[in-house]
């Protein structure tokens, strides 16, 4: 099963790509939003310190309703229209 998770995350993380459409859970609902690029090393946005590197990369977002961006793990994004 761990396996199986693993292999999903992977798919997911080599699928996402710049200029992708996303959508997350956050508190207020389902957020949609656009990928801006892959973070690959760690870095600060907006004073948040985001641990992305090789092995566990992460995405910057854009929300298109308030156009705020944000760190997301692969695992917590998915495609939408």
């Amino acid at each position: 099963m761990k396996i199986e998770k693993q292999s999903e995350e992977k798919a997911m993380t080599d699928a996402l790509k710049k200029g992708d459409n996303v959508e997350w859970n956050s508190s207020q609902g389902t957020v949609k939003g656009t990928v801006k690029r892959k973070l690959t090393e760690p870095t600060d946005i907006k004073g948040h310190h985001v641990a992305a590197s090789e092995e566990n990369p992460e995405y910057l977002v854009e929300s298109e309703k308030t156009g705020k961006e944000a760190a997301h793990k692969p695992e917590s994004l998915k495609q939408s229209e």
